[in-house]
């Protein structure tokens, strides 16, 4: 084999070759081109960055500037609240708000802290409160904060003429609610606000967002699902600083909300919400003890053949407009809303026809008569003593009316709301067989005490409905160490008081309602409703219609003796027509027959002294015409005396409005 000899032409040698490689000229050639070919790349790319960079970079950043889109969320209007006759309870006023795109705001601190504490000046909103308002959404950077709503109108102008002072600061439409009537049926419609962060982790699967205006109480609360409607998308073109350039372009138009249309008649609610505040001062006015502490109370009218609410008034009360636009706190405490200031108030946001229980005294007397005739422990025309007090195993109860000593029918019994009738009553219920069960309890859960009446205004009291199991797990070793051995047995006591409406016993004022008009219709448990019907707005030439909704659940029958509620309606009859009927000075006179029955049941309540005692709540139940029922009134004063001395009265006047006859009181009242 030749020997190899080191050359310069040659490439180094491989030893796995025999011959090294050479560098040929064909080779030479193209290491030539492509060595060209790379310069002339990387001169191009050199040259392209200099064009952009240096020659037109200041264009670009303008075109850059100049092509950034925006998305906006266009707040749909929320649907009216109407009454059953069409007048708009709660309607929209159109506004501007001030809010803030955190994400526009200045970078540096100090000019984004300027900028605030500015818009907050020329806003009058607290810096510290706008400062709030953005931490707490500071987990949701591209939603807008609502800095202020209802801004006047030059004031938005100042603020869009002045856009570069305040880049992230927008002006948008908003839609204020606007309640013509003020403060009527406030607890009936509620009021709205913002989204809070815990509504919004539930809700947010429903499309809500956060920002959005959503219901707090009430109806707007429980049919917020048709009042909200759906919001539209526009899109704006901004530059890199957020400042609009040209007008916002619609994409999805927002859909209104739909209209709800109420139960409620306004001129009736309006009586109601006079009469109540009519039987509260009449019982201020009185000579009766306690009366002075006459500071609340609700009343009820209902249809009695399919439960729908004509009116329900609750006092004290408040302005839902309020909590329109910019929440003032210090209005808010003014007006008793607060934790603070409620009780100062006697609670104003409590809506005492549904959330507020009290013993129902005499008005329960109808139940028990029922149970009664029910369970065959008692005869209707069954002659009983009614006297002056009651004794059983060395106890005393004492009768409302203590110079009474006659016998007496369940009709009389029921008509002078005599007590120790009724406490005999009571004890024959206590002396039936124990594996029976409390049979007068079982009873009034069917007439719907003990639980809730399913009203469609959200949060409801269920009230008490005292049994011997209850006492069993309510008084303990743990929760009364030191009589837990004797509280927690059912007495004698406990079922003799029951049947009056007392001890333990808790109703709420439309619990009563729905058992009278139980008692007016033949004896079916309706469901109490304010919801007439949901209607869509017309929109893009189509015609408004009514939308489907859940039919209101249907009367349900207790399979009460007819024979037993005729008794019952003899007595209600009697008390308010016979010569010594506890309302008969009220209702005796009224060109429309009505039957009720009064009430005045011991509550034990401090007044703010520091020294609890009992107060008399006045209750008045029934309904009219007797013969064939329109309507059922309820009413409760809270510490307001006797039942014909405050309670009936205030009724009376809702019968006289509703039938558009005149009330008068004949004669002196007699009364529990």
């Amino acid at each position: 084999m030749a020997k190899r000899v080191d050359s310069r032409r040659f490439l180094p040698p491989d030893p796995r070759a025999e011959e090294p490689y050479r560098l040929t000229p064909k080779l030479a050639l193209r290491v030539g081109l492509m060595g060209t070919l790379a310069i002339a790349v990387f001169a191009t790319l050199f040259l392209r960055l200099w064009s952009l960079q240096i020659l037109n970079g200041e264009q670009l950043l303008r075109a850059s500037q100049n092509n950034q889109l925006r998305d906006v969320r266009i707040q749909a209007p929320r649907g009216p609240i109407l009454d059953r006759n069409g007048q708009k309870l709660v309607t929209n006023t159109p506004g501007l708000a001030v809010q803030i795109r955190i994400t526009d705001l200045p970078k540096k601190r100090n000019v984004r802290l300027r900028e605030l504490r500015a818009l907050a000046h020329v806003v009058q909103v607290p810096a510290l409160q706008v400062g709030a308002t953005i931490r707490r959404h500071r987990n949701d950077p591209l939603t807008p904060v609502k800095v202020k709503d209802n801004v006047p109108k030059a004031l938005a102008m100042y603020i869009q003429e002045r856009s570069e002072d305040y880049p992230g600061v927008q002006i948008v439409r908003s839609y204020l609610r606007y309640y013509p009537h003020r403060e009527l049926a406030a607890h009936v419609l509620g009021y709205v606000s913002e989204i809070s962060a815990d509504q919004l982790k539930s809700l947010s699967s429903q499309g809500y967002r956060g920002g959005d205006t959503i219901g707090q109480t009430g109806i707007e609360s429980h049919y917020d699902s048709y009042l909200r409607g759906a919001p539209g998308l526009a899109q704006l073109r901004v530059d890199s600083l957020g400042r609009p350039i040209g007008s916002v372009v619609t994409r999805t138009p927002p859909r209104s909300g739909d209209a709800v249309r109420l139960t409620l008649d306004v001129k009736l609610q309006k009586a109601a919400e006079e009469a109540l505040r009519y039987g509260i001062d009449r019982a201020r006015n009185s000579a009766c003890y306690g009366c002075w502490n006459a500071n609340g109370g609700a009343i009820l009218a209902l249809d009695p053949r399919d439960g729908s609410i004509r009116a329900l008034a609750s006092f004290p009360t408040y302005r839902p407009s309020l909590y329109v636009g910019r929440v003032r706190q210090s209005a808010l405490d003014t007006a008793g809303l607060t934790s603070r200031s409620a009780r100062s108030m006697n609670y104003p946001a409590l809506d005492r026809a549904i959330q507020a229980s009290y013993p129902p005294g005499s008005t329960f007397k109808p139940v028990t008569a029922l149970a009664a005739m029910q369970e065959h422990i008692l005869q209707p025309y069954e002659s009983l003593a009614c006297t002056g007090t009651y004794e059983k195993n060395g106890q005393t109860f004492k009768n409302w009316d203590p110079f009474v000593n006659e016998a007496m029918t369940l009709p009389t019994a029921l008509a002078r709301s005599c007590d120790t009738y009724f406490y005999q009553v009571g004890y024959r219920f206590y002396g039936m067989p124990a594996d029976r069960g409390p049979r007068l309890q079982a009873w009034a859960s069917r007439f719907g005490f003990g639980q809730r009446t399913g009203v469609d205004l959200g949060s409801e009291s269920s009230g008490l409905l005292p049994t011997p199991d209850w006492r069993k797990k309510t008084f303990t070793r743990k929760t009364d160490p030191g009589h837990w051995q004797i509280d927690s047995l059912w007495k004698p006591g406990d079922s003799i008081q029951l049947a009056i409406g007392q001890k333990d016993l808790l109703v709420t004022p439309m619990q009563m309602a729905r058992f009278y008009a139980m008692v007016a219709n033949g004896g079916k448990l309706v469901t109490p409703h304010l919801l007439l019907d949901v209607e869509q707005p017309s929109s893009n030439g189509q015609p408004g219609r009514v939308v489907p909704t859940a039919p209101s659940p249907a009367p349900e029958p207790t399979n009460v003796d007819a024979q037993a509620l005729a008794v019952v309606r003899e007595g209600l009859y009697e008390a308010t027509h016979s010569t010594l009927g506890t309302s008969s000075a009220i209702f005796g006179s009224f060109p429309v027959p009505i039957s009720g029955k009064t009430g005045t049941a011991e509550k034990l309540i401090d007044p703010g002294d520091g020294y609890p005692r009992n107060f008399n709540q006045s209750w008045w139940c029934g309904y009219g015409p007797s013969d064939s029922p329109d309507l059922v009134v309820c009413a409760l004063i809270e510490n307001g005396g006797h039942g014909g001395d405050a309670a009936a009265p205030a009724a009376l006047k809702v019968f006289a409005a509703f039938f558009g006859k005149q009330a008068t009181q004949t004669g002196p009242i007699h009364s529990d």
